[in-house]
């Protein structure tokens, strides 16, 4: 039996940056609409069973409304997880070891780059189909998830061509007396001494920032390593950008939009380009470490700090996919019986 999971996270979409910038919020409503289509467009291609993390705050509440509508098309069967909710990041890491563990040929992840690092985490080279939901995303895409149903079903069904699957990087993070970390598109080292409300919005608080990928294009501190040097992702190397303290120390000062509707300038005093295995220490001193857009790490002083570019999850390249299928002639629908 073809099995996908899915993970839906409710609170994507909701952090401070709707104070502070001019991000908007991404309602539970609109969520249980993507996974609806979503599951459309699995069964369309032949996917019989769905594994659910379930979601609170009215997600599934909308979604079971959606799926006892009258409807024609095969949809899979839906079964939601047995998981304990208490609203924090371990919900989905329990999920994503339940889904492994129960042979899952793919995970679907709707939210945002948060939420599919916490995925990459626990899903070894189960492969991930990433779906945007959240604030300032780099990794997971803004896609019509009917399709995304589609390539992920012909990828569950042994239907997908051979270059369906991408390979990431990822940046580990060693601190002593804690497990590795993991961050899929950048880690930033702040001045802030506390995690707080988590998110960053503010350059002068950042002095160096490393990404797995740097697109010209993105939202956040990415954006200023692709506004330095453009990479491609799964290219297999990184940047390490150094921020300067004022305009008068950069090297140049790039311009890019570091929150929706928040453009700024920022400092630069040094970038260059980082290889796969390579360890770079970061500069001592007290602060925390931010991974993808996220304070997760307070460290004193003196406390050392590596980071180092490491192949990271599989994830399923969507328009790959449709493209094969479309040149091989691949029937899209669901096979009979």
């Amino acid at each position: 039996m073809s099995t996908v999971g899915v993970i839906a996270n409710p609170a994507s979409g909701r952090d401070i940056r709707r104070l502070v910038a001019g991000a908007s919020v991404f309602g539970n409503a609109d969520k249980a609409g993507m996974v609806f289509r979503l599951l459309a467009g699995l069964g369309a291609a032949g996917v019989e069973r769905v594994l659910m993390l379930p979601a609170a705050d009215g997600l599934s509440t909308t979604l079971h409304r959606h799926l006892n509508a009258p409807r024609t098309a095969p949809f899979p069967v839906l079964e939601e997880l047995d998981v304990a909710l208490d609203g924090t990041a371990r919900d989905s890491a329990i999920a994503v070891e339940q889904m492994v563990a129960a042979g899952v040929r793919a995970i679907v992840v709707l939210g945002g780059d948060g939420t599919h690092r916490v995925v990459a985490r626990g899903c070894g080279d189960v492969p991930i189909c990433a779906l945007s939901t959240g604030t300032n995303n780099a990794f997971p895409e803004m896609r019509e998830t009917t399709v995304a149903g589609i390539a992920t079903g012909l990828l569950a069904t042994g239907r997908a061509g051979p270059d369906a699957l991408r390979r990431e990087a990822a940046l580990a993070v060693d601190v002593p007396g804690a497990a590795a970390d993991l961050a899929l598109v950048d880690v930033a080292v702040s001045a802030e001494r506390f995690v707080g409300a988590r998110a960053l919005w503010r350059p002068h608080d950042v002095s160096e920032v490393f990404v797995t990928f740097a697109n010209p294009s993105a939202v956040g501190l990415s954006a200023v390593a692709g506004a330095l040097r453009p990479l491609e992702r799964g290219a297999g190397r990184g940047l390490h950008v150094r921020l300067a303290g004022d305009d008068a120390e950069a090297e140049r000062v790039v311009h890019v939009a570091l929150a929706p509707g928040l453009v700024t300038g920022v400092p630069v005093a040094a970038h260059r380009v980082i290889e796969l295995d390579e360890r770079v220490e970061i500069a001592p001193g007290p602060g925390t470490v931010a991974l993808d857009g996220e304070r997760e790490i307070e460290r004193r002083r003196d406390e050392p700090v590596t980071v180092r570019l490491v192949r990271g999850p599989l994830t399923i390249d969507v328009d790959a996919v449709m493209r094969a299928a479309a040149n091989d002639a691949t029937p899209l629908l669901r096979p009979p019986g």
